[in-house]
């Protein structure tokens, strides 16, 4: 007798009688550079030229305590895809969605936890704080602030190399805040800060300048792309932590005040992949990715629909859909971007580690998904 799949939502999902930790949240630190905060590609890709085409990687919760060797094979598969691809579908640069480290943010993970595993890495890391990294270990014997070690190695003033990364060549980098903006030839991408309780907090100050950011974004628009980048997923349908109703609130409080809206919202903090497309009253729809899957040994299965843990009965999910999904492997994202005949098209592919490869010869990742739309 076969036993039937059980179901699981094809809608995001709320957790149930969650704890209030927004008791966690962490004071910022003060920006290394100066208001909007934004940094050009330029700055640390010196002489990049093409402006018809754009490729790069994302993912989120890379880092591991427990067991690094999916945080291995992530770092080598993207690695490979840098090394291999040709000139113009070769990835520039890999952008964090957050969690680069467990469980505390603290200077002595980064060597085992970064330096070491993405040493393999050609491109440059640019990165989005997660939870781990914002957290304060309250057992250090050496006291520290939130985010000491992750501006150390994210948000420098001049590149050099890390007193803590256990002798890599690999460099700081200088992006401007723990909420800054990517320019692109392309396009831009802004990277919130949700900070360190489970569903995320932002500050007026931070939604102030989201707001700003958004407005000179839309005025680039349609010769670039505009991306959207926070930790916290706002929609999501896993066991662990479900939706984030503090971050939907963030979000489509901004779109409703700004009329603007993004092509594409990325994060992590939730260990899977997953794909939502929302309609909008005008009938344009964004997609929702999460990204989390890049490494840390747990994944987070889908809810099933009879788990009476979760519920999906809230008007905020009238109008989007889960259109993919892969909660089994570890993976990470390939996003290019592309100058079209009637403008800008944006591809996606989600790679997935191949945990059925016998041989050093056999492919190491699968393609788990791909999408593409025109960006209007």
């Amino acid at each position: 007798m076969t036993i039937p799949a059980r179901a699981t939502y094809s809608v995001p999902v709320i957790k149930k009688d969650q704890p209030d930790d927004t008791y966690k949240f962490q004071p910022l630190p003060k920006p290394s550079g100066t208001y909007p905060y934004r940094m050009d590609l330029e700055t640390v890709l010196p002489g990049y030229q093409n402006k018809n085409k754009l490729v790069f990687h994302m993912a989120g919760d890379t880092g591991s305590l427990r067991s690094p060797d999916f945080q291995r094979e992530i770092a080598l598969a993207m690695a490979g895809q840098y090394k291999s691809g040709l000139a113009d579908d070769r990835p520039l640069f890999l952008y964090h969605l957050g969690d680069v480290v467990y469980n505390y943010g603290e200077a002595g993970e980064y060597a085992g936890q970064f330096f070491r595993p993405y040493e393999c890495y050609p491109g440059p890391i640019l990165a989005i704080a997660g939870n781990h990294d914002s957290d304060v270990n309250p057992l250090s014997p050496v006291p520290y602030q939130s985010l000491d070690a992750f501006t150390a190695v994210f948000c420098d003033t001049v590149q050099r190399l890390v007193v803590f990364s256990g002798n890599s060549k690999r460099k700081s980098m200088v992006q401007p805040n723990v909420y800054w903006t990517l320019e692109i030839p392309l396009a831009t991408i802004i990277g919130l800060h949700s900070n360190v309780p489970k569903y995320g907090i932002v500050t007026n100050e931070q939604r102030d300048w989201f707001i700003e950011e958004l407005k000179a974004a839309n005025l680039q628009r349609p010769h670039k792309a505009l991306i959207i980048c926070l930790h916290h997923a706002p929609y999501s349908a896993d066991t662990n932590h479900g939706s984030s109703l503090p971050m939907i609130g963030l979000l489509e409080g901004v779109f409703a005040e700004t009329g603007i809206r993004p092509d594409l919202v990325v994060s992590g903090h939730v260990h899977n992949y997953q794909r939502f497309s929302k309609l909008y009253a005008d009938g344009l729809a964004v997609t929702y990715i999460v990204a989390g899957g890049g490494g840390y040994d747990e994944l987070h299965p889908m809810a099933l629909i009879d788990d009476d843990r979760f519920t999906a009965d809230n008007p905020l999910f009238k109008d989007i859909r889960l259109e993919s999904y892969c909660d089994d492997r570890h993976g990470f994202l390939k996003i290019a971007i592309e100058k079209g005949p009637n403008g800008l098209v944006l591809v996606g592919e989600y790679y997935a580690v191949n945990n059925n490869a016998k041989t050093e010869s056999d492919d190491t990742t699968v393609l788990a998904d791909s999408f593409r739309f025109d960006l209007r």
